[in-house]
């Protein structure tokens, strides 16, 4: 039988399977405990970990005007409907590894607007740990009641007189200094986020032969930077809507010379809230990219651009997506097929694009 879960399949590649060995722990163990874990979420959500598979985009590519070999990685039908499961499994493993040297645990905390609260509280079930989940006002009502079903402890956050920032992000960093654990996708409060999600770029190396160029959908910028740190070579280009772009805006401000020991040492002057974020991809409206260095130096190292998309490219692009392929993505999940629009790419060049989640909003109930 060939093995199909990606922490299983690239295990050996995983930070913590390597921290594993160091401990002692045998090659068996570790399998042991993914096979446990994942079998644990199959009981909850309904699915386990899986290859997720690419799909051919040249029909997509047609009705899109494109003169690419477009590649389509589609995470829709994973755990929890998105690729964010996916880092919160392999920080999930981190902590099973560390906590066999602990003589007690903490509780859980993220801020999330959807799918990453989703996938933290599906694998905080598996894992027996309670967590509290920091949410928008705006936040869907259909992603609510997952949580609710789930036993999150939700918190609806409403930004206060004078607050500048993200008001669920504040309320989960005042949880963390309470002395909750962080359990979110972004790597610079959870570092270990950054490990499973690699796993997703290290499938699409494998399915795809010679990819030049991927185009990734930023909110945090966990995703992108994971994906970058699977692919190291393959050209990544970040891609962020009009209504929200502070990546791009650190960008321009460090280009041309993109002094990055002066970004490191002044972060504040390159990175700070956006301005009134707004768009129909909600999973794209941090109002900071908090993933913004690495992700920044992994898109210079590549060769690499960040793409700003225009709300009505976006908007179309989701329209003939779904209609061409059938599949339920959200806009969230198309925005990176909307930068490949926005930006030139050598005709016939072998471009990949990831379909990360779920339209709710449309999801038909069983």
């Amino acid at each position: 039988m060939t093995e199909t879960n990606p922490f299983i399949v690239y295990r050996e590649q995983l930070d913590s399977y390597n921290n594993a060995k160091l401990s002692g722990w045998s090659d068996q163990q570790f399998v042991d405990l993914v096979s446990r874990l994942d079998e644990e979420i199959a009981v909850i959500d309904g699915n386990g970990f899986s290859v997720t598979p690419v799909l051919d985009g040249s029909e997509l590519a047609e009705a899109l005007g494109l003169r690419v070999e477009l590649k389509i990685k589609v995470e829709i039908d994973s755990v929890g409907g998105s690729h964010k499961a996916r880092h919160l499994f392999g920080v999930a493993l981190h902590l099973a590894i560390e906590e066999r040297t602990k003589e007690e645990t903490q509780p859980l905390a993220i801020a999330s607007c959807g799918n990453a609260a989703i996938a933290a509280a599906i694998v905080a079930k598996a894992i027996n740990r309670p967590i509290e989940v920091f949410v928008p006002t705006w936040a869907e009502k259909s992603a609510l009641s997952t949580l609710q079903d789930l036993g999150a402890q939700i918190q609806v956050c409403e930004s206060t007189p004078g607050e500048v920032g993200d008001p669920c992000y504040a309320r989960f960093i005042d949880q963390m200094q309470k002395g909750s654990q962080p359990f979110g996708v972004q790597g610079i409060n959870t570092p270990s986020t950054f490990d499973g999600g690699r796993t997703l770029g290290w499938e699409l190396r494998d399915q795809v032969d010679d990819l030049e160029r991927i185009f990734v959908q930023v909110g945090g910028g966990a995703l992108g930077t994971a994906t970058a740190r699977a692919l190291p070579d393959v050209s990544i280009h970040p891609v962020q809507v009009a209504g929200c772009a502070p990546l791009k805006r650190a960008w321009d401000l460090l280009a041309p010379s993109f002094n990055l020991e002066r970004a490191r040492s002044n972060p504040d002057e390159y990175m700070w809230p956006w301005d009134q974020p707004s768009s129909v991809a909600s999973g794209l409206l941090d109002d900071v990219t908090y993933d913004w260095l690495p992700l920044l130096e992994a898109t210079i190292e590549s060769g690499g651009t960040p793409v700003v998309v225009p709300e009505t490219t976006l908007i179309e692009t989701h329209q003939i997506a779904t209609s061409v392929t059938g599949l339920n993505v959200s806009p969230t999940g198309v925005a990176g097929l909307a930068g490949l629009l926005e930006a030139s790419v050598e005709d016939g060049s072998i471009v990949g694009v990831l379909f990360t989640g779920i339209d709710r909003e449309n999801e038909v109930s069983p």
